[in-house]
């Protein structure tokens, strides 16, 4: 009976001996990419986690400056930032910051810069969006029509349609061309919720060129004119 078990074993054994020659290199390999994706995986939370850590120290040192209202400081660490950790939403946000303080303190150029950068790098949509906007009105108060144009048209999210039609209406206002702006204007206040208190805003802009709002608007009045 222990020789028939022996021989079993043994037999089991020769089995898994070949099994391991023919497969053993490639569960080998297979189980050494597996940790090795699990270590890079772990090792790049690490990292970004560092990173974040970092650039958040970095924003509040920016801070500072900004809430100081010192300028050229406030330059300074933000150039850092965006170079070091252009990635993080840190540096979008320094960058509209920056810009603010920079228009304040009558630096229109180096505004425009930093609402450059955060438009074509900031990690984050919105921040690029916000940027554009922003950047498309200093571009307008610059007399650079065509460029603001440009910054204009690169507006792509639907949550910023109405503001990008309002600040196409402003520019269309600049260059002389009222009809175009009141189609523009009378857009942004159709996608614009009425909720929202800008859009008296809109309301106003339209009304001194001579138009209701909306149709709902000019029903209104029609009714109060005649005593409904």
């Amino acid at each position: 009976m222990a020789s028939h078990l022996d021989l079993e074993e043994q037999e089991q054994l020769d089995q898994l001996k070949a099994f391991w020659k023919r497969w053993g290199n490639l569960i080998t390999w297979g189980i050494t990419l597996v940790l090795a994706a699990f270590a890079a995986w772990n090792g790049w939370n690490w990292w970004q986690r560092d990173q974040a850590a970092k650039a958040a120290a970095m924003y509040d040192e920016f801070d500072r400056a900004v809430q100081a209202a010192e300028a050229e400081k406030a330059g300074h660490v933000f150039a850092d930032l965006k170079e070091r950790y252009p990635r993080t939403s840190y540096a979008a946000q320094a960058a509209l910051l920056a810009a603010k303080l920079q228009f304040e303190k009558g630096q229109a150029d180096a505004a425009r810069t930093s609402l450059a950068w955060a438009a074509d790098n900031a990690a984050e949509d919105e921040y690029r969006q916000i940027a554009r906007l922003r950047l498309a009105g200093l571009q307008m108060d610059a007399k650079q029509y065509d460029e603001a144009g440009k910054t204009l048209d690169k507006i792509n999210s639907l949550d910023f349609a109405a503001l990008q039609a309002d600040r196409r209406g402003d520019l269309l206002m600049l260059q002389n061309k009222p009809e175009a702006a009141r189609a523009e204007y009378q857009k942004a206040y159709a996608a614009m919720s009425d909720k929202q208190d800008y859009r008296r805003l809109i309301e106003a802009k339209l009304a001194s060129l001579g138009v209701a709002a909306a149709p709902e608007a000019a029903a209104s009045a029609s009714a109060k004119g005649t005593g409904q």
